[in-house]
């Protein structure tokens, strides 16, 4: 049996501890590293033991009780979180470290959000139980409070029994067993059995207590999981995975490592992802920074595959076919700054490898200004960004001061009309545009028929709509939360080419935005802050001059938690002050809460200054042809003038 398990927790929580005496008592390392020691089996890369942190998810594998498990050690820290939601994407379970001296922190949160919405079964461990002053009873009630009333204690299951408590637990929710235990009849196993498809099914959720610095418990615990885990995946049916992540190994060659959900993959394999088909010629085994060549891999396990060019995370491979989303998202954006002596060529190849491999960082070329732009979570990535191209590529870079990455929509529903007619061109285009869900992102309807434009014609103008981020017209920045419907559209059997549908496109999008009511729209944290009572009324001023809104205060044992909703261009540095008037004894959460109007619009707008009409990649004007010759048709005249209406 393969299992893959994910360590997933806030920051400085004991999670790559905690992962270091589960290798060492399965006998899958000699020694136990230590974060502070700088000697973490999985903190492999000089980075990361400089500062402390994980900052790359990586994996080792380990035996116990016959199943082979690749455990994936996860970032903690907030700027790396994007890392830690693609790794999520390939676990089969996962343990949330919570440190039982700091509580249910906000990052454990979000996590455990994340880990909700795709499904995966999920453990608790309370780490840090020794500490002084440490009740495990409180934190237990924090964990029910803010994250599931479903859990129990894993240490109620025996070798062959349950204690009364747990066999209540299970039978409360399962009718059938509940019945068959007001009548006297309960059977060890079919209890076990119910409890580990609660389990599988994340309708109920295990912890256990302990320390994994002093080794108190961790054994323990992974004896307990392993009874009460299963995986079940198919070696005979068609093959099919997901790729995990992208590396680059010292040679610049590009490793996919993927996890095979089904089938059976070997080396010489021809697999299909998109339209692309390619050839595999080599499959790796990763254990920490080491591997082992393979002729094979079977379902279950996670594998680094040479000779897979083009694929993303998340991507789709053979018999799969859905990709998958991510919800961690950076707000910032940051220039790329450079010696005038590097070729701009060389530093953008660089930073492209950079961007396979964590594609959240949207490394973009800007031809108008001339300038490489990274999007971040934070001022923590760009600095480990800074050190990651010296080591690997050997050149020095700096970052310009982040900012805030905007975003625009549209208030209500319109109908954009392009159409592009030089010399020999045709296309025409109709696109009714409407304002949808807040942090929906972009969305496409065909309503046209065949009769109109091909299929072929329609599906250019669905490519064209995804193909890359669109312009709003009031800074420029990126569209989204709009469902773009295809109402109609024209082309010609001799004068038609590819790139006519791309402008004529591009035009009824633009023409449309002409015509709308343009929303500027700004990146939101959620904002958890606990804090003694006499802190109360300078954390409310805050919000409030932060342009933010809060719940009512809420009193939870001696400390006040206040929860909000702030924008980060007025929050982001917020951190510094806070620890300083709370002397370091508040605890402030910012988790990214999604994209909603802008608190200063009009300040923003100025100070941008986007000009929409010299915008190198867009226009709202149509172009016709008369006499033979092409001429231009302002946005607010190229309705009355389309072929179709």
């Amino acid at each position: 049996m393969y299992k893959t398990i994910g360590v997933v927790a806030h920051v400085d929580a004991g999670k790559t501890t905690f992962s270091e005496q589960l290798l060492f008592h399965t006998q899958s390392i000699r020694k136990r590293g230590r974060v502070d020691h700088q000697d973490a089996f999985l903190d492999s890369h000089s980075i990361e033991r400089n500062r402390g942190i994980t900052v790359f998810a990586d994996q080792a594998n380990f035996s116990f009780n016959g199943t082979t498990y690749t455990l994936i050690d996860t970032p903690g820290h907030v700027d790396f979180s994007p890392e830690m939601e693609r790794a999520i994407q390939v676990m089969d379970y996962a343990i949330i470290i919570i440190s039982a001296a700091d509580g249910v922190e906000g990052h454990t949160e979000t996590v455990w959000q994340l880990l909700q919405k795709h499904r995966v079964p999920t453990f608790f461990f309370l780490n840090k139980i020794d500490r002084e002053g440490v009740d495990a009873a409180t934190v237990v009630n924090e964990v029910k409070g803010s994250l599931s009333d479903n859990v129990f204690n894993i240490a109620e299951l025996t070798a062959d029994d349950m204690t009364e408590t747990l066999i209540e637990f299970i039978a409360e929710r399962d009718e059938a067993l509940l019945e068959r235990y007001m009548e006297g009849a309960y059977d060890f196993d079919v209890w076990l059995d119910a409890l580990t498809r609660m389990i599988r099914d994340c309708e109920v959720f295990p912890y256990g207590l302990g320390s994994a610095l002093k080794d108190i418990g961790v054994m323990e615990f992974l004896e307990r999981f392993d009874r009460l885990s299963t995986t079940m995946y198919a070696n005979n049916d068609e093959f099919a995975a997901r790729v995990y992540k992208i590396r680059h190994d010292e040679n610049g060659h590009r490793i996919t490592f993927v996890k095979v959900l089904q089938g059976e993959l070997r080396v010489r394999d021809e697999v299909t992802y998109g339209d692309t088909v390619e050839k595999v010629t080599q499959i790796r085994s990763y254990n920490g920074t080491k591997y082992d060549s393979r002729d094979s891999a079977q379902a279950g396990e996670i594998v680094a595959v040479m000779g897979i060019s083009e694929a993303a995370a998340g991507d789709p491979i053979g018999a799969l076919t859905e990709k998958s989303t991510f919800d961690l998202l950076p707000t910032l954006k940051a220039k790329v700054i450079f010696d005038s002596s590097i070729h701009v060529k060389e530093v953008l190849r660089s930073f492209m490898m950079l961007d396979a491999e964590d594609p959240s960082l949207h490394v973009g070329w800007d031809e108008h200004v001339q300038e490489i732009h990274v999007h971040v979570m934070g001022v923590i990535q760009l600095e480990v960004l800074k050190q990651i191209v010296m080591d690997r590529f050997q050149f020095d870079v700096s970052f310009g001061d982040p900012k805030i990455l905007y975003k625009e929509t549209i208030r209500s529903t319109v109908t954009g009309y392009g159409h592009f007619e030089p010399l020999k061109h045709y296309a025409e285009v109709h696109l009714k545009m409407e304002p949808s869900m807040r942090n929906s992102g972009i969305a496409f309807v065909n309503a046209c028929h065949a009769n109109d434009l091909s299929i072929g014609h329609q599906n250019l103008v669905r490519s064209h709509l995804f193909e890359r981020p669109h312009h709003g017209l009031l800074t420029g920045s990126a569209l989204t939360d709009v469902t773009f419907t295809l109402l109609t559209g024209r082309g010609h059997i001799e004068h038609t080419s590819g790139g006519d549908f791309r402008e004529a496109t591009f035009r009824a999008l633009r023409q449309g935005l002409e015509k709308a009511d343009n929303i500027l729209l700004e990146p939101y944290y959620d904002v958890k802050i606990k804090v003694d009572t006499e802190h109360i009324g300078r954390i409310l001023s805050d919000i409030q001059q932060a342009s933010g809104s809060f719940e009512p205060p809420e009193m939870i044992g001696a400390k006040t938690v206040i929860t909000g909703r702030v924008p980060v261009a007025t929050f982001m540095n917020y951190s510094t002050t806070f620890a300083s008037f709370t002397n370091g004894k508040g605890a402030l959460t910012l988790q990214f809460g999604g994209y909603d109007e802008c608190h200063n619009t009009e300040e923003v707008i100025e100070a941008i200054g986007y000009n929409k009409d010299a915008d190198p990649e867009y226009t709202s004007t149509s172009i016709f042809c008369a006499k033979g010759k092409g001429y231009p048709v302002p946005w607010d005249e190229a309705e009355a003038a389309m072929h179709l209406l």
